[in-house]
């Protein structure tokens, strides 16, 4: 596929160095040469140097013949602007924009984004898709990762694997004859530098992480069997009033429960965010100085999450804060080089936006009725939601751990909104929503699951 990324900061970044490991032809615009020149160097894509909201540079790129364009410069009207060009001059298919003010994300200013109007076909929030993920986490304080599915009633947690398991030493095709009742199922497992979709003989082992996809109200039980014990959340502390930070304490105000306090190194902003919450404290301050997390509370907090816009920043307010006596750190880290040193840190949870943006772009790049997909480890896997069709290879038959092609496991079937997990009687129907963890790798093999024409074997 021919895709044009306009903007080459960190988010573009960050879907470049994906989009070209999967081989696409990538051509990205920006009017900064030495930017240009850095990701021409460090991945395979083509540059172009220019203002992308200018006809002639989207015409130097090939909008004529491109099947994408991705607008994520670092002005919202900037990115509008340049999908309507690319859809009035060049008629490009589809048209990806980061839209980051609140004000056109209202759900009453929708009809903006229409073909009647601004031709764009999705919508890009990083702030937004990382205080929701930042709101899992919270959900599922026991996870190192956590997604939602069926609107939250099903999810995928990463559980890490300690050497007291009850689950060690058993197949994982034995585990719901040891618990029948356990509506939950081990769909992908991350070892050492690893992440692979498992077989039925496989077993967890110490220090593993496992991806469980589980009915939301077997969490409790879920927690339980990997040992983790869930504390009531009371204390909040975030670093950072931008969009994060200000959207995550705005959703949990709505928590009678929990108290947040916010630590903002502007006084302009921390004035901003003062006028737009009504139960946070606000407190204007350096967030990497002991006694302004001290005067937050951060020694006694239940979470405290450092987003503020630099990410080494970031990771040293976790790593201060644990040392303090917070009982849980998240950070929010751009740099992917980074987040493999933050478990060094003490670290509970890594917040990339970009691997959020990437998510809903892969969406957008999958053939054949795939709902949704979500990247996971920097790429290496991901997780989809389908629909079979008639004509899928898949009707008619089982789903379970031995009946999948290699690198690819089914984590659950939604029929008629009834969530079923997997087994050796449970046979895929038309119009079943299927969710399948997989190595990338294995893309092309799941792509085939959805596709209206039966070509797979």
């Amino acid at each position: 596929m021919r895709v044009i990324i306009c903007g080459a900061g960190r988010v573009g970044q960050g879907i470049a160095r994906h989009l070209a490991q999967e081989h696409h032809d990538i051509t990205m615009i920006d009017e900064d040469g030495d930017l240009i020149d850095s990701v021409q160097n460090d991945y395979d894509v083509r540059g172009v140097v220019g203002h992308a909201a200018h006809p002639q540079v989207l015409r130097a790129a090939g909008a004529e013949a491109s099947d994408m364009l991705i607008a994520v410069t670092h002005f919202d009207e900037i990115n509008m602007v340049i999908c309507q060009v690319a859809d009035t001059l060049f008629s490009v298919p589809t048209k990806i924009a980061r839209i980051r003010a609140r004000a056109y994300l209202d759900p009453a200013n929708s009809a903006l984004f229409s073909k009647t109007a601004l031709p764009i076909d999705l919508i890009i929030s990083p702030e937004i898709e990382v205080g929701e993920a930042i709101l899992r986490r919270i959900r599922s304080p026991s996870a190192v990762s956590s997604m939602s599915f069926e609107d939250g009633e099903l999810q995928l947690l990463g559980m890490k694997v300690r050497d007291d398991c009850p689950l060690l030493d058993t197949s994982l095709d034995q585990i719901a004859g040891l618990f029948p009742d356990l509506l939950a199922r081990v769909v992908g497992i991350k070892r050492q530098q690893k992440i692979f979709a498992p077989r039925g003989n496989d077993q967890l082992r110490p220090d593993d992480t496992a991806y469980v996809a589980v009915r939301k109200k077997e969490t409790p039980r879920l927690n339980k069997l990997f040992n983790r014990s869930v504390e009531e959340l009371k204390r909040v502390v975030i670093v950072g009033g931008g969009n994060v930070g200000l959207y995550v304490a705005s959703m949990l105000e709505r928590e009678p429960n929990i108290r947040v306090r916010i630590i903002e190194a502007s006084s302009t902003k921390a004035d901003e965010v003062v006028s737009q919450l009504k139960q946070t404290i606000v407190i204007h301050g350096d967030g990497l100085s002991r006694d302004v997390l001290e005067e937050a509370g951060a020694d006694q907090a239940d979470i405290v999450i450092a987003v503020t816009d630099d990410d080494k920043t970031n990771m040293l307010i976790g790593k201060l804060a644990k040392q303090m006596g917070a009982r849980r750190t998240h950070a929010l880290v751009n740099a992917h080089e980074l987040v493999a040193i933050s478990q060094d840190l003490d670290i509970d949870a890594v917040l990339d936006p970009r691997a959020l943006s990437v998510s809903k772009v892969l969406t957008k790049l999958r053939r054949g009725r795939i709902l949704s997909v979500q990247s996971l480890e920097d790429g290496v896997a991901e997780i989809a939601v389908g629909v079979t069709l008639k004509s899928s290879p898949l009707i008619g038959k089982p789903v379970d751990y031995a009946d999948m092609p290699d690198g690819v496991t089914a984590a659950a079937i939604v029929r008629d909104e009834q969530i079923i997990f997997p087994g050796p009687d449970v046979r895929i129907e038309t119009d079943d929503r299927l969710l399948l963890f997989y190595e990338t790798t294995a893309t092309r093999k799941v792509e085939q699951f959805f596709r209206v024409s039966a070509d797979f074997f």
